[in-house]
């Protein structure tokens, strides 16, 4: 789920009618949306995985 978060972030933010593709800012919002999913959708440490 954090994968396809981050991806949609690129493709969403790309803009390839500049001609400059994904900018560092970009890839840094993909990272910390796809961080954030991740620590949003982990399991907690208590409980068992079913």
């Amino acid at each position: 789920m954090s994968i396809g978060a981050a991806l949609a972030v690129i493709y969403f933010g790309s803009r390839p009618e500049d001609g400059r593709g994904v900018t560092n800012g970009v890839l840094l919002l993909a990272a910390l949306v796809g961080v954030a999913v991740w620590y949003l959708t982990r399991p907690s440490a208590g409980k068992p995985v079913s």
